[in-house]
């Protein structure tokens, strides 16, 4: 059972030292570029327990929190420029710990979410953080953010009007097989950055009905390519489009993108990895693509 806060002893003087050392020197580091505040009851204790550590009294000044909190505000970019985003980082500093503790207890480290960043991605952030020295956690929360304003910023310029385009396609791509989770979670995942909907069937054979902007789709299938599939041997990546709708006033049939593998009756080979032929050609049927059937897999 973990023990309450107010139950813990005060630190030491040798721990509170180290502890107040410790927010110094991130006051020190950021101070500069007016990144780092305290709130009056943080700044107040901690100038009582640093004249505490510089006197010769043994007794502990009557705490008003058990903890000291800052806020630290960092600008982050990523590698290919634009303007840089705010990150924001609660740091709590105890001032207690359990008897005889060898150390002064880790700061906790807590992420208030931008508004550049999803509720999951910061959830995941904040989860991930490593148990390690403080400057360590904040250049790690640094280098994640980082990655997730990369996506967020290419999606956007994806979505821009300079990235919208006026003709809208539909392609067929045909896969003798593609079954790795990863590998079909990508196809599923990243088509709606690029503005694109349809769906996959994952199996033997696969098949990636995608709908959007010829160059979006290009681009999209270039990522997947080289990305997504960079850990393939070249002749792994077996994928041919087979048919590309153009007609002028072409409508969407499908309203996101989704895998339909586990829709399709029953699927059958030694590894149940077959797709049922039928099964498909009537799902599309139903759906209004009756004719690519077979133009796709005839």
């Amino acid at each position: 059972m973990m023990t309450d806060e107010r139950d813990r002893d005060v630190l030491s003087k040798d721990l509170m030292e180290l502890q107040i050392g410790q927010i110094d020197l991130l006051i020190a580091m950021y101070e500069s570029d007016s990144a780092i505040s305290l709130d009056a009851t943080s700044s107040d204790l901690l100038d009582t327990l640093r004249d505490w550590c510089e006197s010769n009294r043994e007794t502990a000044p009557q705490l008003t929190s058990t903890c000291i909190n800052l806020v630290l505000n960092l600008e982050v970019a990523h590698d290919s420029g634009g303007l840089a985003k705010s990150l924001q980082l609660t740091l709590s500093f105890p001032l207690t710990a359990e008897a005889n503790a060898s150390e002064p207890p880790a700061a906790r480290i807590r992420l208030q979410q931008p508004d550049w960043m999803s509720k999951s991605e910061a959830s995941r952030l904040t989860a991930e953080l490593p148990n390690e020295d403080v400057l360590t956690v904040i250049e790690h929360a640094k280098e994640v953010a980082r990655e997730y304003l990369a996506q967020s910023t290419q999606a956007e310029a994806l979505a821009s009007p300079s990235k919208k385009e006026t003709s809208m396609v539909r392609v067929w791509f045909y896969f003798p097989s593609i079954s790795t989770r990863e590998k079909r979670d990508d196809l599923v995942n990243y088509a709606p950055a690029y503005g694109l909907t349809g769906f996959l069937l994952s199996g033997k054979p696969g098949i990636l009905c995608l709908e959007g902007g010829p160059v979006a789709i290009d681009e999209f299938m270039n990522f997947i390519k080289t990305d997504s599939w960079r850990d393939i041997p070249p002749q792994h990546k077996k994928v041919s489009e087979r048919y590309r709708e153009d007609a002028d006033g072409l409508k969407r049939a499908f309203n996101g993108m989704q895998e339909i593998t586990d829709m399709l009756g029953e699927r059958r080979g030694e590894r149940a990895n077959r797709n049922d032929m039928k099964a498909l050609k009537a799902w599309l049927e139903k759906s209004g693509l009756g004719e690519a059937f077979e133009r796709v897999l005839m």
